[in-house]
C-alpha cells in the first residue's frame, strides 16, 4: 500500500485489521510506503515491510516471497 497524504495513512491499519478479521493475514505480506510513511509507522501497524520507493519495494517483495 502507498499513501501520499497523512490522512490516508490511517486506512493502512484498517486494511491489516480487515485481513486479520478474515483470517488472511498470515497468507498475505503487507508492504507500505509513500511520502508521509515511516518505518516506525510500518512497525506500529504491523506491516511486514516498509520501503522508501517503488524500486526498493520490488526488490524487497522478491525477498519476502523467496
Amino acid at each position: 500500500m502507498s499513501a501520499l497524504l497523512t490522512t490516508t495513512m490511517t486506512y493502512m491499519k484498517e486494511v491489516i485489521i480487515a485481513l486479520e478479521e478474515k483470517g488472511l493475514r498470515d497468507k498475505v505480506k503487507v508492504m507500505i510506503g509513500g511520502a508521509p510513511v515511516t518505518e516506525n509507522f510500518a512497525n506500529e501497524i504491523g506491516a511486514d515491510k516498509y520501503t522508501m520507493d517503488a524500486a526498493t519495494a520490488a526488490n524487497e517483495a522478491k525477498l519476502l516471497i523467496a
